[in-house]
């Protein structure tokens, strides 16, 4: 399976994926879990202003093969959602990078050094 994994985020064992912008950061799912999960069909994140825990479930997507939790990758504040994805989760499908989940502003910007690289996250999805 081809995957598109940018080099320029960061990303969770769990297939979330994270984009730093100071001390905000955009979260979403990877190219490997949407396709993964098959076609999307509902996606339900915090509302605004509700406080996320790194590793701790924020939200679920579901599609037509099963339904998973989101896991946020640092923990924060969200600041912002994508009320577009909610409102069509095929999206997710499309192009799962550019179609975000959630803004936060983080608050323990260190946890990041838990994350995996592009490298590392390539290795964990090609199983090695």
């Amino acid at each position: 399976m081809s995957t598109n994994i940018p080099e320029s985020l960061k990303y969770t064992s769990e297939h979330e994926w994270i984009e730093i912008k100071g001390d905000e950061a955009l979260i979403g799912i990877t190219d490997f879990a949407q396709s993964s999960l098959g076609d999307v069909v509902y996606v339900e994140v915090p509302d605004l202003g509700k406080s996320i825990k790194a590793h701790e479930p924020f939200g679920v997507v579901e599609s037509i093969k099963s339904v998973s939790d989101l896991y946020a990758p640092v923990s924060g504040t969200i600041v912002a959602k994508n009320t577009e994805v909610e409102q069509k989760p095929e999206l997710l499908n499309q192009d799962s990078y550019k179609n975000w989940l959630i803004k936060i502003k983080m608050t323990n910007p260190n946890e990041l050094s838990a994350l995996l690289s592009a490298t590392d996250y390539k290795k964990q999805v090609a199983g090695k």
